[in-house]
């Protein structure tokens, strides 16, 4: 992985998924972060598949509308790799051993974490600190994905004019993002994050502001904007606008909306069973609802009473300062669909 670089100038997270592209521009002020710009902009149908790019043209296209949207202070961007493409193993290691040497251990003994040739990989660690029963070695976080998915990230940037000082892993992302908000505190509950995206409604468990479980289910607003277009025989654009702006029909809720928000409902609750059965240690007591399509009218109302959990919508936005030419409005109503290009920009502030 990518080395941060170090500046005092601000971070632009930029988070690239099947629907839209998402830009996030923070920087230090007044002993806090603040967001100077911000842009979301859609993408068409195709161009990302399970979180890849496959159309690169049309990723360059519409992240440099959303480049000239916002009007970035700074050049310099942080992105990330999907969980599924990275491979995050914890090494055991002498603790006399320095950064040099470590690197020269995971290189040397690579065919042991990687599943691929040492020429084919890009690699970063962490040290964790010492061993829980061992003293005398260390835990080193080893994260790892494979050369070409590097490249292409880098380069869409570079085609904007962007600079990628740093390529991350989403799920880290998310874990900055979800400790900064102080939903996932050390105690002796977990915290469920529930991402609801345009494909997929992604169900992260937290415990010490660690993701300790994770689920995808195939469940998400094109779903909706689907039952949108069949119902009222509108095309899947035109859908989607309507159900941005408002105005369908009168028997949109009950015919439509609501049986969405109770199939996510289901696979929610589908998923944090299966957590209890597979991982749970300890007890979920929040959602934390994330995503695009996170802030549908009536989800956490009705998530908390079918569940008896708290629920309520992410705002990474909460304690952060906010530029006065932005539209404050519009932020909010964005925010929970920002986690993970907010936390892309947090990196260095964290």
């Amino acid at each position: 992985m990518l080395r941060l670089k170090r500046s005092s100038q601000g971070l632009v997270g930029v988070d690239i998924t099947s629907a839209t592209v998402k830009l996030l521009e923070l920087e230090r002020h007044a002993g806090g972060l603040r967001i100077d710009s911000y842009a979301v902009r859609p993408l068409s149908e195709g161009a990302v598949v399970e979180k890849r790019i496959r159309d690169k043209s049309e990723v360059v296209d519409t992240l440099r509308r959303a480049v000239e949207h916002a009007q970035l202070r700074s050049r310099r961007a942080v992105v990330a790799v999907p969980n599924s493409a990275a491979i995050t193993r914890v090494l055991s290691l002498p603790a006399s051993l320095s950064d040099e040497e470590i690197e020269a251990r995971i290189q040397m003994e690579s065919d042991k974490h990687v599943p691929f040739p040492l020429n084919e990989v890009a690699f970063d660690f962490q040290r964790l600190g010492h061993h829980a029963r061992y003293p005398d070695q260390q835990e080193i976080l080893l994260v790892a994905c494979r050369l070409q998915d590097i490249e292409t990230l880098t380069s869409t940037m570079e085609a904007v004019g962007l600079e990628a000082v740093a390529v991350d892993v989403e799920g880290f992302a998310l874990e900055r993002v979800c400790r900064a908000l102080g939903d996932s505190e050390a105690d002796d509950d977990s915290t469920a994050l529930v991402d609801i995206g345009a494909n997929l409604c992604a169900f992260h468990v937290l415990k010490g502001g660690r993701i300790v479980y994770s689920r995808d289910n195939l469940c998400g607003g094109r779903q909706l904007t689907d039952a949108i277009s069949k119902r009222y025989g509108m095309s899947f654009d035109e859908a989607g606008r309507a159900k941005k702006r408002g105005g369908l029909p009168d028997d949109y809720r009950q015919q439509v909306l609501l049986p969405f928000i109770d199939t996510l409902i289901q696979h929610i609750g589908r998923s944090l069973q299966l957590y209890y059965t597979s991982a749970g240690q300890q007890q979920v007591r929040r959602l934390v609802l994330g995503g695009g399509s996170s802030a549908l009218p009536g989800l956490a109302e009705r998530l908390r009473a079918q569940s008896g959990l708290e629920a309520k919508l992410a705002n990474p936005f909460h304690h952060m300062r906010i530029h006065s030419r932005l539209d404050v409005g519009a932020l909010a109503a964005d925010a929970p669909a920002m986690l993970t290009a907010c936390g892309l920009a947090m990196r260095a502030m964290a």
